[in-house]
């Protein structure tokens, strides 16, 4: 077997065999097969595809270039949820605590942000004294303990994942839904939930500009999941505009904080609510009632127990940045556009995302929004908030923003698209 059969069996259009893909994967791992190589492979992929059993195939070999874990001992059945990313994106912190409030234990490893789109563990670290970092043990012990964690994935998990992942980035062939696929359900199998929720984001914000794409790349993942006996199921959702009226770290967690008070923006409320239904179903639990678990008070006690159980004060005031800037309203009217993209770049810009992966994150930069697509405005009202303790930035942040906000005319009929766009299963 050399790397070279393997690219030229892709770059003509072929079928990669099993004992290729399971060979690639493993000698790639291990360094054998050189970074350029697998370069030209995954290009190779962009372009021609691969079919349900290769795809299948990538996902069992990146898996076992692993650990898995093992939730089995556990007194609950798992169920874990995955977002494929988006701008004001903090569905996570409120759903892992009421989905455990309603009887299922959550094992939410979770990522980093990289460009426009947030981070969950860079949300949570605005906490003071929350650890991201912890050990299988710790992981199992909190789960027992509150019956939810996020945190982040150990190294053991799908290794050849993350070695490719970073080739991705930098080889213009991120945008290959089996390498998506593959990458995405590789570690969430290999984390070993007993089922998984998908939320496919569409739209200007998302990775998926189109529903068609999105629907393409929601249904690959739920067949791998299933091809591999983990129950799962996707939600396309739509990120044409941002979640919620927060984009950055701190800001987002007290939005959050909200939510789990009984209050919060409604959008994020009616999607929180809807993934948590479709976990608890897929955990064997479709009686719970998380809408309930809301306003009685028991997720935001299982938030508070999953901060304290991580070395986190939830009590603890949030960060603050030093400096803001008030945009607003150039005209009175309706407001029909605030562009996902735009916000999340501005945020970004404002420091509370990162180009590449080393680089830090503020804690209180972002953007507060006052007015959501639909509602109407008066000329001079405030309309957007952004935050940073790097006022220099303001004027970057600002021409980020540029388009991105319409105003139509008073009068003008104008309904906002619907969160849950479709299902897959």
């Amino acid at each position: 077997m050399d790397a070279i059969s393997v690219i030229r069996a892709k770059r003509d259009r072929g079928r990669l065999t099993d004992e290729q893909i399971d060979w690639i994967i493993d000698a790639y791992t291990r360094g054998e097969v050189a970074d350029e190589q697998m370069s030209a492979l995954a290009m190779a992929i962009l372009l021609n595809g691969m079919d349900r059993a290769e795809i299948a195939r990538w996902t069992a070999a990146m898996i076992k270039s692993g650990e898995r874990m093992d939730f089995s001992s556990l007194p609950r059945p798992t169920s874990d949820k995955h977002s494929t990313g988006g701008v004001g994106d903090k569905i996570t912190l409120p759903l892992a605590p009421l989905v455990a409030a309603c009887g299922a234990a959550v094992p939410q490893l979770s990522g980093r942000g990289l460009g426009h789109t947030g981070g969950t563990l860079d949300k949570m670290e605005s906490i003071p004294g929350w650890r991201a970092l912890l050990s299988n043990d710790e992981m199992m012990d909190v789960l027992r303990e509150v019956g939810a964690v996020i945190c982040a994935a150990g190294d053991g998990l799908a290794p050849a994942d993350k070695k490719l992942y970073a080739l991705r980035d930098v080889t213009g062939t991120v945008e290959a839904i089996p390498l998506i696929a593959s990458s995405i359900m590789s570690k969430k199998i290999a984390e070993g939930t007993g089922s998984l929720v998908l939320d496919v984001k569409v739209g200007s914000g998302a990775f998926m500009k189109n529903i068609e794409d999105a629907r393409e790349l929601a249904s690959t993942m739920v067949g791998l999941g299933t091809d591999h006996g983990v129950k799962t199921v996707a939600l396309l959702t739509d990120m044409s505009t941002p979640l919620g009226l927060t984009a950055g770290n701190a800001l987002e967690v007290r939005e959050s904080v909200e939510v789990l008070a009984g209050g919060g923006p409604a959008d994020v409320v009616e999607l929180t609510v809807a993934l948590a239904r479709e976990m608890l179903t897929a955990a064997g639990l479709p009686d719970a009632d998380p809408a309930r678990a809301l306003a009685d008070g028991s997720a935001m006690d299982h938030w508070r127990r999953m901060i304290i159980a991580q070395g986190g004060d939830p009590d603890a005031k949030l960060p603050v940045a030093r400096e803001q800037h008030v945009v607003t309203a150039s005209a009175s009217g309706v407001l029909t556009g605030l562009d996902a993209y735009a916000v999340g770049v501005s945020a970004w810009r404002l420091g509370a995302g990162r180009a590449r992966k080393e680089d830090p994150v503020q804690a209180g930069a972002g953007i507060e929004m006052h007015a959501k697509p639909g509602e109407r405005v008066v000329a001079g009202q405030p309309l957007l908030t952004l935050h940073t303790d790097t006022p220099e930035k303001f004027d970057y942040a600002l021409a980020a923003l540029e388009g991105g906000v319409t105003i139509a005319p008073e009068g003008t009929d104008f309904t906002p698209n619907p969160i849950v766009l479709d299902r897959i299963a």
